[in-house]
């Protein structure tokens, strides 16, 4: 597969672990996935969906013609297992007809082996200058503005959205011409509960420079036990409630993306639209964990 290099403004290059993680970024490519590799673990990515996680799945037909970006929420540690099921769940709905790109932390798209298999099926930086050529190509992308502060926010705040206060999806939204729509989800953190996220450790050890992470996570998991919520474990076998809402639109006037009262107004207005849908999804659950 053929990868485009992402041309990014000129920057202050960076050395060491930051350095290598930049360059390794840099490649990527909004092409169509590859295809083969994707249908090589459809069957058993059918069968963790639909016997191992229960995933449910519903709100399809609130999708606006492609393209549009996606914002969800997403959790359980390194590797977002709820984020990859909707992956596989709109490869299932739209077998060929609608690509859609998930975005991933620059440390995952550089780490050799994970990054290579991101690629693979579609994934691209989550910066702007890929996710804004994909949205040009027609695809969709979905983003999770959160990032990492989402992916490993505590077990006890496992209900709670947490954009962290990133807007540059709405000012993206604005500049590409697409609505923005919200994907709500529960599940995921029953699947690696984080214990703690390690905010005051990360600060410690310039965690923030090294990696443009902000926490260091302790996980209880399966087969470690409790561990760093770096080191990815088997997902415990919570059940995943994922549900596409109704779309956010945006004005099409690009002086909006410079206007801080309106890119506020729109984030308020996806962050409350998530917090419902999640809410929702939670009462529906049967048992405190795993149901």
């Amino acid at each position: 597969m053929k990868m485009a290099t992402a041309t990014k403004p000129k920057q202050k290059e960076h050395g060491g672990v930051r350095g290598i993680i930049e360059s390794r970024t840099n490649e990527w490519d909004v092409g169509l996935p590859n295809q083969r590799f994707v249908a090589m673990q459809v069957p058993i990515w059918k069968l963790l969906l639909d016997r191992y996680f229960r995933m449910e799945m519903t709100g399809w037909e609130r999708l606006p013609k492609a393209p549009a970006l996606l914002i969800g929420v997403h959790a359980s540690g390194m590797l977002p297992i709820d984020a990859y099921a909707f992956g596989y769940q709109w490869i299932r709905h739209f077998p060929h007809s609608r690509p859609l790109h998930g975005t991933a932390h620059d440390f995952l798209m550089a780490t050799p082996g994970i990054g290579h298999y991101l690629r693979a099926i579609g994934t691209v930086p989550a910066g702007r200058e890929s996710v804004t050529e994909a949205l040009e190509r027609g695809h969709d992308v979905i983003v999770y503005p959160g990032g990492d502060l989402d992916s490993m926010r505590p077990w006890v705040k496992r209900d709670k959205v947490m954009l962290a206060g990133r807007k540059g999806f709405v000012r993206q939204a604005i500049r590409s011409g697409v609505p923005i729509v919200p994907v709500a989800t529960t599940g995921g953190p029953d699947t690696l509960p984080i214990i703690t996220d390690g905010k005051k450790l990360a600060k410690l050890l310039r965690l923030d420079k090294l990696t443009r992470s902000e926490v260091f996570p302790l996980a209880l998991g399966f087969p470690l036990g409790l561990a760093p919520g770096i080191i990815p474990q088997i997902p415990l076998p919570a059940k995943i409630r994922t549900e596409i809402l109704d779309p956010v639109t945006v004005s099409s006037d690009p002086a909006r993306e410079d206007d801080d009262a309106y890119v506020d107004k729109k984030y308020r207005e996806v962050e409350q639209a998530l917090q419902r849908g999640v809410d929702r999804l939670a009462k529906k659950r049967k048992f405190p964990i795993f149901g």
